[in-house]
């Protein structure tokens, strides 16, 4: 089990630093959903938007510093991140609207719902776009490979 553990991290590095980067964002992001939902009343909506917006950015200035480890082309990088989260935050919107208003989950749980749908959303596209390399010369790259690929570049 632990070879398979330890064959599983060194092909799949990047995914599962994501996943832990994401876990510590989404750990925000839902510890002030919340908080929010439960202790000031505000709308599960507002609430989320909130949380993710939070969990977004501690998410891209990890995935810098640990991860993709590119320093190039930061604002650019940030606003493709955000990007990228906005379409997050818009699927997590829409799947709590249907979770919770239509099928009547319970918020904590729907919410717990859209942050699967959401990591693998949006790690695809930050690795094809947000951090992807870029040469030398300042030019980005063609890309990774298919969104599937989940192995380090």
């Amino acid at each position: 089990m632990r070879f398979f553990l330890t064959a599983l991290f060194l092909n799949n590095r990047r995914f599962v630093l994501y996943c832990i980067i994401g876990l510590t964002g989404t750990t925000l992001d839902f510890c002030l959903y919340s908080a929010l939902v439960k202790w000031t009343g505000v709308h599960y909506q507002i609430a989320n938007a909130i949380g993710y917006a939070s969990g977004t950015v501690l998410s891209f200035m990890l995935n810098v510093l640990l991860n993709f480890k590119t320093r190039d082309w930061l604002p650019l990088r940030f606003l493709s991140f955000c990007s990228v989260a906005f379409l997050g935050w818009a699927s997590s919107a829409g799947v709590l609207f249907v979770t919770v208003a239509r099928l009547g989950l319970d918020k904590y749980l729907a919410k717990l719902i859209t942050m699967v749908v959401a990591v693998l959303l949006q790690y695809n596209l930050n690795r094809l776009f947000s951090f992807r390399k870029t040469d030398p010369g300042g030019a980005r790259e063609t890309g990774p490979g298919p969104a599937t690929n989940l192995s380090p570049e």
